[in-house]
């Protein structure tokens, strides 16, 4: 021990400077960190508009989860909506074909006609309509999945098969 007081007596004056130096440069670390530390209060403060728990950040989030639970309902009104709508639409005509022909030698231009009108499901109606030089004549039939039970004449099959397929065919002649 006695020979570190000695060397310590005999640069005491550089002993000192160090430990100054370092007090110094503590010193400066504690103004800097102080520095920061006042400014992320002030932008911590400024973010929640000041005590109390019931500032600007607390409105906003409050606003925001308000702004979801609505959207969240809305979302669930129109997903409902949307299921009513697509079972209603499965019901609605969807297939349409239409077949124009001459049944009769006697009559002239294509005036006789078979529409089929079907849903979704192909469920729906055929119409006929016979159109001679004296009368006209009308004739309806059930379709229930593309097809009827009773018989159908050539002009119906291929209105049926115009709206399934949704294609145009040719002018049917007899």
């Amino acid at each position: 021990m006695p020979l570190l007081n000695q060397m310590l007596s005999e640069n005491l004056a550089l002993a000192f400077g160090l430990v100054a130096l370092l007090l110094l440069l503590l010193i400066a670390a504690v103004v800097v960190q102080s520095a920061r530390l006042g400014r992320a209060t002030r932008a911590y403060r400024a973010l929640i508009g000041g005590a109390g728990g019931s500032g600007s950040l607390r409105q906003v989030l409050d606003a925001h989860v308000d702004r979801v639970e609505q959207v969240s309902g809305r979302l669930e009104e129109l997903n409902a909506l949307h299921a009513d709508l697509e079972l209603r639409s499965r019901g609605s005509l969807q297939h349409i074909g239409m077949v124009r022909f001459n049944p009769f030698d006697d009559t002239g231009s294509d005036q006789s006609f078979a529409i089929a009108l079907l849903d979704d499901r192909r469920d729906g109606i055929v119409l006929s309509s016979l159109h001679g030089r004296a009368n006209t004549r009308l004739f309806a039939k059930p379709v229930e999945a593309g097809t009827s039970r009773h018989a159908l004449s050539e002009e119906e099959a291929q209105a049926i098969r115009v709206a399934v397929e949704g294609t145009r065919p040719a002018t049917a002649a007899r």
